[in-house]
């Protein structure tokens, strides 16, 4: 985005150059680059952009992720909610910049069953245990189908993937796949679930929205600060009861999912392209206009 207006150089770390702004990708992965551009340039402007891990953990007990947040001019964060998480010193310096995706037309789909599918790697972040869980719940449900993308990157929880298959015929867990496959598998679906305990705005529930399919999600700022306060579709993390529960719904009535469309069609402009990529403007365009 910033390539059409500006020359830019990517590096895994910042060692050196003349360059007029660093844009740092996460506070403690990115602390050795932030302090090392600070001492080269005391005065030349830094960007921060904050992930999950960051907001949601590293900033509250990390000492090089607290002074990555001191050392920065200025501060992204990826939902809307993010900025409460900052102490009111940085909540000054703080933008919400929403991540966009293309946008892809809303298919029709079988009225026999409801695919449900989660997005997202096997580990504890992304909470596949409720997802799991909720399948075996709804094992008697022959009209609710789920599929499961991602790795395992908790081998504990692909075993417990693979375990489910064996017994809940309706389960399909496919493994990681390209993301062109898996934007497909979320426009096709009825619901994407995404159970995640940590977020900071995940993509996938981006890419959901954008091509009109609703989405059950936890109840987390990262969630919550993507598809907005009101939005119909939470259940709190951790709940696999609650999930079944809100699966079955989405299956039995028909005024569930027809309002959980219409209000993530509501949201999805602000998740285009050129929202983005005029937010990301307006910020870099203030912080060199200061330097």
């Amino acid at each position: 985005m910033l390539a059409k207006a500006y020359p830019v150089r990517l590096a895994a770390q910042w060692t050196g150059g003349d360059e007029a702004l660093l844009v740092a990708l996460h506070a403690r992965r990115s602390a050795l680059s932030v302090a090392a551009w600070r001492a080269a340039f005391p005065s030349r402007p830094l960007l921060l952009a904050l992930t999950g891990t960051d907001l949601y953990r590293d900033i509250e007990t990390d000492a090089s992720a607290q002074r990555s947040l001191a050392l920065a001019d200025a501060l992204v964060v990826l939902n809307q909610l993010g900025p409460q998480r900052l102490a009111p010193q940085w909540q000054a310096k703080c933008h919400v910049l929403l991540q966009s995706c293309s946008a892809r037309a809303a298919k029709s789909h079988s009225r026999r069953h409801l695919r449900a599918l989660m997005v997202g790697h096997l580990r504890a972040e992304k909470d596949p245990q409720t997802y799991l869980d909720a399948a075996q719940r709804l094992v008697g449900r022959d009209d609710i189908l789920f599929d499961h993308l991602g790795a395992a990157l908790d081998p504990a929880l692909g075993a417990q993937a693979l375990a489910l298959q064996a017994v809940q015929p309706r389960y399909r867990w496919l493994g990681a796949v390209p993301h062109g496959v898996a934007r497909a598998r979320i426009q096709a679906a009825d619901v994407l679930v995404h159970p995640s305990r940590m977020e900071g705005g995940a993509h996938v529930v981006t890419e959901a929205m954008r091509s009109g399919t609703p989405v059950l999600a936890s109840r987390i700022d990262g969630n919550v600060g993507l598809l907005g306060a009101d939005y119909g579709g939470y259940f709190e993390p951790g709940d696999s009861v609650g999930l079944a529960a809100m699966l079955q719904a989405a299956r039995d009535d028909p005024a569930m999912l027809p309002a959980l469309r219409a209000q993530v069609a509501e949201r999805a402009p602000l998740f285009s392209p050129q929202a983005e990529a005029a937010t990301l403007h307006r910020v870099v365009a203030q912080l060199l206009a200061r330097a």
